[in-house]
C-alpha cells in the first residue's frame, strides 16, 4: 500500500472541494465507480450523503471502499 495520501479535487454537487486519499484508495474508488457504471464525483457525492456529521470525507470514502472489498471476498 502507497503510504503518503494524495491530495485530489473533487466536485460535489457543484462545489470544488479536496479529498487526500493514499494511492491504494484512489484506485480502488475508481475502480468501484467504473464498475457501478457512475462518475468519480458522482459515487463520491452519494458517499458524502451518506456519511455521518463525525466523519470526513475522506475517511468515509476509505470505510466505503473496505466495505466494498469484503463485500466482494465474502459474496
Amino acid at each position: 500500500m502507497s503510504g503518503r495520501p494524495v491530495k485530489r479535487s473533487l466536485t460535489l454537487r457543484g462545489h470544488r472541494t479536496s479529498v487526500s486519499l493514499e494511492e491504494d484508495f484512489w484506485q480502488e474508488f475508481r475502480a468501484i465507480a467504473r464498475d457501478d457504471g457512475k462518475a468519480l464525483n458522482e459515487l463520491a457525492a452519494e458517499v458524502d450523503e451518506q456519511r455521518g456529521l463525525e466523519a470526513g470525507l475522506a475517511s468515509a470514502i476509505r470505510v466505503y471502499v473496505l466495505n466494498r472489498v469484503k463485500g466482494r471476498a465474502t459474496g
